[in-house]
């Protein structure tokens, strides 16, 4: 693993670049814990997805990716208060039984804000309501910073057995919801296994997305070598990894803004942007390229098997990349970027790129 230069005072992100072999994804089992599947599974909650690849291969993942409802993330806009969240079939059904992941509205550091994934509760409260709530939890935040407005941090395993009404320290979180943390939330939905019927969630106003693909086809761009260097490899101080991490991360940055520097023909002022295509300007380095982005609540096993299902898909000797963007800092404090690519001619092989913030 490579690591970029230690952040300033000004807690600029890390980038950490690795270079691995990943096995062929069998169809029953993914290898979860091992990366780089486990780097996506490491996500709480995906905002956004993108999938750069050759114009030529786009066709091949149209059927299985692209145009299978089954493959189209959805989930719902809903409003309800955290009591409801606690109460009745949509409790037993969903979080008991089913497998959901919620999150309310606001940022964190400055609102109330609820989160919900894998049956674990996690409430982030300012003072007064902490203390009007009675609960028991722990300061959060920078603790430098929490002099002027604390912030609190209060958390629940709701698929833990005591986790029942006439429960103590359950009754003690109902009743919280009724005294302090009685305030219709706007929450995103999603549910990871079969919903039941009749669905609780139709009582509540909700309303349903779905994270529908947007395709950016026959975009003519300046393609870099993309093959890791032989030296790469042999260079045991990693510093040609760094540079060729920095160079293709920043190259696969721009394709994803649809930057006009990567495109052909571009002849901005040097004054204005030095930047340059890594690689042999003189060489042969023109393509068509696609970009398709999903946008939305999109859980993150839902990236790890379309990754799978590209690996499967298509032809060893193509290259792609996958990069999932959580929802931000300022909403969640929490969360990082990451890229993955694969190489042309190169099957197995990976890199990946993790840009991480500071707690």
């Amino acid at each position: 693993m490579f690591s970029f230069a230690k952040p300033s005072v000004y807690q600029t992100p890390t980038c950490f670049a690795t270079y691995g072999v990943m096995g062929y994804p069998a169809t029953n089992q993914l290898p979860t814990k091992v990366k780089p599947w486990s780097t996506i599974l490491s996500q709480d909650y995906i905002h956004r997805v993108d999938l750069i690849l050759p114009d030529e291969l786009s066709l091949l993942i149209k059927e299985k990716i692209l145009d299978g409802a089954a493959q189209i993330p959805s989930y719902h806009r809903i409003i309800m208060t955290l009591g409801q969240v606690l109460e009745g079939e949509f409790f037993t059904q969903y979080i008991k039984i089913g497998d959901v992941m919620m999150l309310s509205e606001g940022k964190v550091g400055v609102d109330n804000v609820f989160s919900l994934k894998d049956g674990k509760l996690t409430m982030y409260l300012d003072r007064e309501t902490y203390e009007r709530a009675g609960l028991v939890g722990k300061p959060h935040g920078v603790k430098g910073a929490r002099g002027s407005q604390p912030r609190w941090i209060v958390e629940y395993d709701l698929r833990s057995p005591s986790a029942l009404h006439g429960k103590k320290g359950f009754d003690r979180l109902v009743n919280a919801c009724k005294n302090a943390l009685n305030v219709p939330t706007t929450w995103l939905f999603c549910s990871l296994s079969k919903p039941p019927n009749p669905d609780p969630i139709a009582q509540y106003r909700q309303t349903k997305y779905t994270a529908t693909p947007a395709v950016v086809q026959n975009m003519p761009i300046q393609i870099p070598p993309l093959n890791i260097p032989s030296a790469v490899l042999a260079d045991r101080s990693r510093q040609e990894l760094g540079e060729y991490s920095t160079e293709i991360y920043e190259w696969l940055s721009l394709v994803r803004l649809e930057s006009p520097r990567v495109g052909l023909g571009d002849d901005i002022n040097p004054y204005l942007s030095t930047y340059a295509v890594p690689g042999d300007p003189n060489g042969s380095n023109e393509g068509q390229l696609c970009k398709i982005t999903w946008q939305g609540f999109i859980a993150p096993l839902w990236a790890v098997n379309t990754l799978a299902e590209l690996i499967r898909t298509l032809p060893p000797e193509g290259w792609f990349s996958f990069s999932t963007t959580p929802f931000t800092r300022g909403v969640m404090g929490l969360g990082a970027d990451y890229t993955i690519m694969r190489p042309p001619s190169s099957p197995g092989e990976y890199v990946l790129w993790e840009i991480k913030g500071h707690e």
